[in-house]
């Protein structure tokens, strides 16, 4: 499953839920700063313990230098089908 996400690096505190934009990104605060793909890694490990997944089920597609990023969730790697993990993040996605 393609997650689209846009990312706050540099927050006060890690952070996965709210929408952002018109195409409802999930929006992901990580404290990390973004140097040298710290913010990225800390993107993948957030919305893999957010979702309830392994951080290797989670890869990055697109966006490396950029803040709105699309990830890939492989749910049959977590023992998930792809509905429970779509329930999963239209709860995050609704999230304040």
């Amino acid at each position: 499953m393609r997650v689209a996400v846009r990312v706050r690096p540099g927050a006060s505190r890690t952070r996965v839920g709210g929408s952002y934009g018109d195409d409802a990104r999930l929006v992901v605060a990580v404290s990390a700063r973004a140097v040298d793909g710290k913010a990225t890694e800390a993107v993948l490990a957030a919305v893999a313990d957010a979702l309830g997944v392994r951080r290797r089920a989670v890869t990055l597609v697109s966006g490396q230098t950029s803040r709105d990023k699309v990830l890939d969730v492989d749910a049959s790697a977590a023992g998930l089908i792809d509905a429970d993990l779509a329930a999963r993040l239209r709860t995050l996605l609704t999230a304040p």
